[in-house]
């Protein structure tokens, strides 16, 4: 009969033991779990912070080519007498000319400007995908660390071992408004 008690209470210390420890473990790797979340945002909200201006800049400069591969086409086509006082563009050279552009349009199709619309269109809602993706991933982490922590027994052992719940961060007003792409089209 002694050996009941004896073993009740030297195992029951040991299994309250074993179980906050558990418990322990269980709500660090919940809140590394945020922190991990977070930093993932982050990663992606800097990435959307460097692809937007790269990509505008890109289609920016493809539409400065194409106007003027346009322009120089069209100018090509007009009749032969307007370019009789421009000693650069005989009538001959014409012809050689606009065979030369529209080589180097065949040679690079990824020039036109409408696709790289559709590149940027397609790029810019990927990251924003993946970003509204990061930031569920962050709700669920928070939500399943801040339940943990006041749960019983799960919130005695929050108490115990300092554990408080995680301080939901809301976006500022500015930072709910959409990004203006025209905003950024517009600067230089």
């Amino acid at each position: 009969m002694h050996y009941i008690l004896y073993i009740a209470l030297i195992g029951t210390p040991v299994v309250l033991m074993v179980y906050g420890i558990t418990m322990f473990n269980s709500l660090s790797r919940k809140r590394a779990q945020i922190q991990n979340a977070i930093s993932s945002v982050d990663a992606l909200f800097i990435e959307r912070a460097d692809l937007l201006p790269n990509l505008i800049a890109s289609v920016k400069q493809y539409m400065v080519f194409e106007r003027e591969t346009l322009e120089k086409i069209t100018e090509l086509r007009q009749p032969t007498a307007t370019h009789a006082g421009n000693p650069y563009l005989r009538p001959e050279e014409g012809s050689s000319i606009l065979r030369q552009i529209m080589i180097q349009a065949e040679s690079y199709p990824e020039l036109r400007a409408g696709s790289q619309f559709t590149k940027l269109q397609h790029s810019f809602q990927e990251c924003e995908e993946q970003i509204a993706a990061g930031r569920r991933f962050l709700s669920a982490s928070i939500t399943d660390y801040n339940t943990s922590t006041v749960v019983f027994p799960w919130n005695i052992a929050a108490k115990v071992f300092g554990f408080k719940p995680h301080q939901w961060q809301y976006a500022s007003k500015a930072q709910r408004q959409n990004v203006d792409a025209q905003d950024l089209f517009r600067k230089s």
